[in-house]
């Protein structure tokens, strides 16, 4: 094989990826949202999941994009593991259907009918309507098809380049000793596995199998392992979808990993135990791009078959494999109370729900003192422990926030109804608290990895101002936990000062800018703190205020912001001026 055919063959397996890539990308554009709507809508019996999975993998073209959907599914807490682990195995199975479109590259002729049936017949076709479609079409939606055809076109002519540039192997003992290697099962399954893991696409590996099996030099003793070993090696990129991701998007990751492996020792151990005994006769047989497609297709359908009805023993597994934090347990634990069955009970409902919503002010509330810890002392634990409690408050907000809009649809009494819609309002204050801490830990991260120090005065004023955030932080929060309503009332006087101490921090600042004491890159830093933690004391204001509201019994969802005049007719300026000697620079 000359340099010329390993150039070529490289370009192939270049064009055929990016034709693979293409065709799919096109097929989920001309499909829009609805495919993540049917799998979120229709998967919720084990086989109506398996199915879906397959359909949507079989239009797609890839089982990897279906499976790291359903993770984002389980993630975001919208579907159950046990559902997910169907949808994987449908899509384990729906993407042996490239297989049987990439055979279509081999259908040749010398005349008549079946020349127009031949690759190069159906490419040029497929391609001159494609292109048509994509530079003329004046829809979107026709657009997205001419890609769908034009990325077929160039899959088609990427398997013809790969055969072409590997036909000259058949003659080469080296290529068939090496090929032979492979009947070792184990070796094998090894080399698929690693193969399919570099390329991060099971349709791509099977289709290099295809085109090297034009040769005549794989025979199934070869290609049964390396198909078993894709499988395993196709859950990589599903894997590293759920980097960051929580532990139940985690487990549905693995699952991929986890069912794979399985299916392929089942079907490896008792296929070779019984050729033991039989001594099948098919084992000799040279393999086609026809019939490696047909392996991969029964073993895969073997393993859904098999595999299907021990789901909640493998979800096991996977729940042993890893572990749920703490942390993880508790958020659980709290999102147990917002059972739908009270919804029917409307008090108990409100109840559940002001216990959730109460952990989640407790959560966010820690997250944002973590941040401020950084910013003494900054650790890559407590770091990624901020960006965690992070992602934690925002499962918060979208489970309580969907269990209150399905509340407020009950039949509730005048104070229920305010209940819910206190609830409401103060939900997003909690979680954009929680996203200032995340804020306040990249400072800190900038601060520390540049080695940005503030001069003793600018250090003084950040104190001042971080103890003054601290104590409205105390004050609303306790307030709204306590349903104290007298503590509400000492919230906007600290939160008028805080946004004057604010403005004379930033004063300060160009002054010493003016003055060459500070820089412009410690100046960026010492910004971003003050907008920060004048933000998180604005939606301290808005908790407190909503409070307010509805003791006043005159909470208004549209229009629920206090009159500051009024607010100091309860003791505002007494107030104002306690906190303004409190927090003097």
């Amino acid at each position: 094989m000359s340099i010329s055919n390993v150039i070529t063959l490289f370009g192939g397996v270049a064009l055929f990826l990016f034709g693979m890539s293409l065709m799919g990308e096109g097929l989920k554009k001309v499909a829009g949202s609805k495919l993540e709507l049917v799998l979120y809508k229709l998967s919720s019996t084990q086989l109506k999941g398996m199915l879906l999975g397959a359909g949507v993998t079989a239009i797609i073209q890839s089982s990897s994009a279906t499976s790291v959907m359903v993770v984002g599914f389980v993630n975001s807490g919208v579907m159950k593991v046990r559902q997910a682990m169907a949808v994987i195995m449908g899509a384990i199975v729906g993407t042996s259907i490239t297989g049987w479109i990439i055979c279509l590259s081999y259908v040749e002729g010398s005349g008549g009918l079946v020349s127009l049936l031949s690759t190069s017949t159906i490419s040029a076709l497929v391609a001159v309507i494609g292109i048509v479609l994509r530079m003329f079409a004046k829809k979107q939606g026709k657009r997205h098809v001419g890609d769908i055809m034009l990325g077929f076109a160039v899959l088609m002519f990427g398997m013809q380049a790969m055969s072409g540039a590997v036909a000259p192997l058949k003659d080469s003992p080296a290529f068939i000793r090496f090929m032979t290697a492979f009947s070792n099962p184990i070796l094998g399954i090894l080399a698929g596995a690693a193969f399919t893991a570099v390329l991060q696409s099971a349709s791509a590996a099977v289709g290099i199998l295809q085109a090297l099996s034009v040769t005549g030099a794989i025979g199934f003793a070869e290609a049964f392992p390396l198909l078993l070993g894709i499988g395993i090696g196709a859950a990589v990129p599903v894997l590293l979808s759920a980097l960051g991701a929580r532990t139940n998007g985690r487990r549905t990751a693995y699952a991929y990993l986890v069912l794979q492996s399985i299916g392929a020792a089942f079907v490896a151990t008792v296929f070779y135990l019984a050729d033991a005994v039989v001594h099948f006769p098919f084992t000799g047989m040279v393999m086609t791009p026809v019939s490696i497609a047909f392996v991969n297709t029964v073993f895969r359908v073997i393993c859904a078959v098999v595999l299907l009805p021990f789901m909640g023993s493998v979800e096991k597994l996977l729940n042993a494999l890893i572990k749920e934090s703490s942390q993880e347990r508790e958020a659980n634990a709290d999102f147990d109370r917002l059972d739908e069955r009270f919804l029917k009970h409307p008090p108990l409902a409100v109840e559940q729900s002001r216990m959730t919503i109460n952990a989640m002010a407790r959560k966010s509330r820690e997250n944002l003192t973590d941040a401020m810890m950084l910013l003494y002392e900054y650790t890559d634990e407590l770091a990624k422990k901020v960006e965690q409690d992070e992602d934690l408050v925002d499962h918060y907000e979208d489970k309580i926030g969907t269990y209150l809009m399905k509340l407020n649809g009950s039949e509730l009494n005048d104070e229920e109804n305010e209940r819910v819609s206190e609830y409401l309002h103060t939900l997003s204050d909690f979680e954009r608290i929680s996203d200032h801490a995340m804020n306040i830990r990249q400072v800190a991260q900038e601060k520390f990895e540049k080695k940005i120090s503030f001069s003793e005065s600018g250090n003084h004023e950040m104190d001042v101002l971080l103890t003054a955030v601290n104590e409205i932080l105390a004050l609303s929060f306790t307030a709204f936990m306590e349903e104290d309503v007298q503590k509400a009332y000492r919230v906007e006087p600290l939160e008028e000062h805080i946004d004057v101490l604010c403005d004379e921090l930033k004063l300060r600042h160009i002054e010493r800018l003016q003055a060459g004491t500070c820089s412009l890159q410690v100046g960026f830093v010492f910004n971003d703190l003050i907008t920060n933690l004048e933000r998180v004391a604005d939606h301290c204001s808005n908790i407190a205020i909503a409070m307010i509201e509805l003791n006043k019994d005159e909470f208004e969802t549209h229009d629920y912001v206090l009159n500051l005049k009024e607010l100091r007719s309860h003791n505002f300026d007494a107030l104002y001026a306690e906190y303004a000697e409190k927090y003097k620079i």
